[in-house]
């Protein structure tokens, strides 16, 4: 996910989004365990989709903070 598009997204909508990327790594990983995965870069992907939904969410808090 690009992170322009993730700006563009509400903070409701990025933390459903969020929620569901959790609950997608979650999945991947207990796939991983079990039975192994097709393409294991995946996870490391939606890591990185949480850290950018997570740095927006945080920087958007940061600025209702100091106005």
């Amino acid at each position: 996910m690009k992170i322009s598009k993730i700006r563009e997204m509400s903070s409701p909508e990025l933390k459903t989004e969020l929620s569901e990327l959790k609950s997608e790594l979650f999945k991947l990983r207990f796939s991983l365990a079990t039975n192994g995965l097709d393409n294991p870069m995946k996870i490391k992907e939606v890591k990185k989709d949480i850290a950018k939904i997570n740095t927006v969410l945080k920087e958007r808090e940061l600025k209702e903070e100091n106005k």
